[in-house]
């Protein structure tokens, strides 16, 4: 395997072509912590090029320089196609050096259509009217470039995820066509955790997109969390951690692992289950009878201490059942019998689940699990507010004091418990809100994507706590398409395939290749 440590003299020894982005020494101080410590590394013309790094390495800190959010320190430059940006940059002049961003809530207005959302930017009006016309023209034509379709009079918020994503995509892609257009320059287009809440179908469409704007001779930077998903798209990739650059990958000589050790600093002992002792554990939980349009399932039984995965192609059911089983989701029938108790699932209510000791972590982190706009302490202790009343309203000192215990319990970082969630890395948030309900130690705890979007020494950190909740006796189901997370995770994975359980892998069957064969596999079959 190849580790190319690059550095400003190697790039300029290059005599062959000039970098598409050229990084020099960029440092950028906060306060007394420094978030970037003199980085250097750069872009080729027409390459995808991949940005690694925890939560907190610094990529966020870099793309807010790249775009003019934030100034760096003195001493840096910063070079696109040769051409020197004057730094700090002022607000929106990223776009004079022809660099366009999708970051991850993509910028479209959902009440616009995706017409307007197109040419939003790029509509001219010489006499104060718009020809919509040509704007319909324009905005077709780049569609037509690369491929998709789209309504161009649908409310952008009423077509797909994906749709919105490639949307997004194309749209930047069309500026920086109409910026080489008025410049004669080649343009960089960067994607900034645009995958996290796709299906694998939508992430495909969206590299092919990819591809074709690399082909088109523009350069792309992506940044992910996602490992695979780097080594499936790019063509280099530039690891940061605590701010400065550990190293730059070829990605077609780099495995999985050496991202692993340039990401934390060192290779990952992964943790064997021992699915013999899991078995032998009493039944917990049962699941029976759920029979729902698209869902037909007779029996799921889940072992105290037992992790168990469900997984499938989308659509084929599985991520319904954590939603159906806690009441999020109305079911028209099915039972659960919780620790010998028999429940129905028809009149089950969140508030009912919790009660009777259950935990859903949802997929949709911004909306469906945590409130960002509250403090870390409020989203930890949400369910046990009352818990923390006096005579004169709510117990704050206890309730931040707590708030701090836990966060030092589950690695929260910054431990500050009066920050709002929305201000916590991905990863950050999750742990609180993993943390909100493990502190009740639930009887049976559900998770769907539990590791969506965050980095991968996070990753690890969120299945030693979930390890930990079946340790101390929780049946934990968890609904994910990430197959190498539920082999490294389960004792037992469940496969869907249209609306009913086709497979069930133990021991050594559980594999990601396994699990991905599986699911694959039963797609295109009769399912008796």
């Amino acid at each position: 395997m190849t580790v190319k440590e690059e550095t400003r003299a190697s790039v300029e020894g290059e005599a062959a072509k000039t970098p598409a982005l050229l990084v020099s020494k960029i440092a950028k101080t906060f306060g007394g912590s420094r978030a970037l410590k003199g980085i250097d590394f750069f872009v080729e013309p027409g390459e995808v090029h991949g940005l690694l790094g925890q939560n907190g390495s610094g990529k966020s800190t870099f793309v807010k320089i790249l775009s003019g959010f934030h100034a760096p320190d003195a001493g840096g430059s910063i070079s696109i196609f040769g051409r020197p940006l004057d730094l700090p940059m002022r607000a929106g002049a990223f776009r004079d050096y022809q660099m366009a961003f999708v970051h991850q809530n993509l910028g479209l207005v959902p009440s616009l259509s995706v017409l307007e959302n197109m040419r939003v930017a790029s509509i001219t009006a010489p006499k104060g009217l718009i020809d919509w016309r040509i704007e319909r023209a324009a905005a077709q034509a780049a569609l037509d470039r690369f491929g998709i379709a789209l309504d161009l009079d649908a409310r952008t918020g009423s077509i797909s995820q994906i749709d919105r994503a490639l949307l997004a995509i194309v749209r930047a892609s069309d500026d920086l066509r109409a910026a080489q257009a008025a410049s004669g320059r080649r343009g960089i287009l960067i994607l900034d955790e645009p995958t996290p809440f796709l299906p694998r179908e939508g992430v495909d469409r969206l590299f092919a997109l990819v591809r074709q704007v690399a082909l088109h001779g523009d350069s792309v930077i992506f940044i992910s969390h996602d490992i695979d998903e780097v080594r499936e798209i790019t063509d280099r990739a530039t690891i940061l951690r605590d701010g400065a650059v550990s190293g730059t990958l070829i990605t077609k000589q780099a495995n999985h692992d050496d991202f692993v050790e340039g990401i934390i600093g060192r290779r990952i002992v992964r943790s064997v289950t021992k699915v013999d002792e899991r078995a032998s554990r009493p039944v917990r939980a049962v699941i029976r009878d759920v029979r729902e349009p698209g869902l037909d399932i007779s029996k799921i039984e889940v072992a105290e201490g037992e992790i168990l995965g469900l997984s499938g192609l989308i659509g084929s059911g599985y991520e319904r059942i954590p939603y159906l089983v806690f009441g999020a989701d109305r079911a028209s029938g099915g039972t659960l019998v919780l620790d010998g108790k028999e429940l129905s699932l028809t009149s089950m209510a969140p508030k009912n689940a919790v009660a009777r000791g259950m935990a859903l972590l949802p997929a949709d982190r911004p909306k469906a699990s945590g409130i960002a706009s509250l403090s870390i302490a409020e989203n930890m202790l949400i369910l046990d507010l009352k818990r923390y009343m006096g005579k004169f309203g709510l117990k704050r000192g206890v309730i931040a004091r707590r708030a701090s215990a836990i966060s030092t319990e589950y690695e929260v970082r910054p431990n500050n418990p009066s920050l709002r969630l929305g201000q916590l890395s991905g990863g950050n948030a999750q742990k609180v809100l993993l943390a909100k309900w493990l502190i009740r130690d639930p009887k049976l705890l559900m998770l769907d994507e539990p590791t969506q979007g965050v980095d991968v020494g996070t990753r690890q950190q969120v299945f030693d706590v979930i390890r930990k909740a079946a340790d101390n006796g929780a049946a934990v189901i968890c609904a994910s398409s990430d197959f190498e997370q539920l082999a490294d995770l389960c004792t037992r994975v469940l496969v869907f395939a249209r609306g009913r359980v086709v497979d069930e892998l133990t021991g050594s069957r559980i594999t990601k290749d396994n699990i991905a064969e599986a699911c694959y596999g039963h797609s295109s079959l009769d399912v008796a």
